[in-house]
């Protein structure tokens, strides 16, 4: 049956049809996550990798009142040059549609879209998680929440380091998300491969990760599945480094009263002046390598 409140792209419409592994994609990295104009060229570079691996690609947002189930490169340059998209979690979606907003999807938001439009793997840069002084603020992502309710398969360069690392790996314990390693044994901090935190298993084979993803939800065990997947060593940013960029970065917002949704973009423009751009190759660069192990891993759930 159509839903009304969901269009999808011919590209993935023909994809489904023909019952082709299909990877979503969030849109808030291009819409607040990054400048203009290297944001639509990596989002373009990222649908591509996917598509040479053998999968079609899925960017997700809002537009017109509608989902939008891959996006065309109108849509895209849409979403990357105006400065009027709101960013939708969760909360944000029915007004958004209602209203006909224009938005771009956050992992919550896209976890939401994908598993309505039956897509099983989505590639992220990095998940939200527990905000440094959420004992005191209370400010945890709704991207946890959603990692223990919608039963997507979720490929990240780990979490955000300017995150409260130990606690986001807790709520994600509390709540039976598994946090799986490709490659390593540790959970990745986004700038940098290693938080110093270990992950629950490590599992690096994509026919293997996607046995266990399987059989996960084959035992009634509803949610999603984070894969931390470390950004390549030569784009690495030293974890001391960042951490006292991430610092200053802090101060700073808390100085200047940013708050909400607005802390993770305030945080990653700020960290981007201060390492002189550094960050944003790091970010390019760890999201491509995501597209790679999400686009195998979509392919591996095709034939279990």
């Amino acid at each position: 049956m159509s839903d009304p409140l969901m269009r999808f792209s011919a590209e993935v419409q023909a994809a489904r049809d023909a019952g082709r592994p299909i990877v979503a994609l969030e849109s808030t990295i291009i819409a607040h996550g990054m400048p203009y104009p290297q944001n639509v060229q990596t989002a373009r570079e990222v649908e591509a990798i996917i598509r040479a691996r053998g999968a079609t690609p899925a960017t997700i947002a809002v537009l017109d009142g509608q989902i939008c189930i891959g996006l065309s490169d109108d849509q895209l340059e849409r979403l990357a040059s105006d400065g009027d998209v709101m960013k939708l979690s969760r909360r944000d979606l029915p007004y958004a549609v209602a209203m006909g907003r224009a938005g771009a999807t956050t992992v919550a938001a896209t976890m939401v879209c994908a598993a309505r439009a039956g897509i099983e793997v989505f590639v992220t840069g990095g998940i939200g998680g527990v905000h440094r002084g959420a004992p005191e603020s209370f400010d945890i992502s709704a991207d946890l929440q959603e990692l223990a309710r919608t039963p997507v398969a979720v490929v990240c360069a780990g979490a955000k380091s300017v995150l409260d690392l130990p606690l986001t790996l807790e709520y994600l314990e509390t709540h039976g998300v598994p946090v799986v390693g490709v490659g390593q044994d540790r959970f990745a901090a986004f700038y940098s491969r290693d938080s110093g935190l270990p992950c629950d298993f490590r599992i690096d084979a994509p026919a293997d990760q996607a046995r266990f993803v399987r059989t996960k939800w084959a035992l009634g065990l509803g949610g999603g599945v984070v894969f931390s997947n470390p950004v390549p060593l030569a784009h690495e940013i030293p974890p001391v480094e960042i951490e006292a960029i991430t610092r200053q970065a802090l101060d700073e917002a808390a100085a200047q009263g940013v708050s909400g949704k607005r802390v993770t973009p305030f945080l990653l423009a700020r960290i981007k002046e201060l390492t002189e751009g550094r960050s944003l190759v790091t970010n390019i660069a760890l999201v491509k390598h995501n597209a790679q192990v999400g686009a195998d891993l979509a392919m591996a759930l095709a034939q279990v």
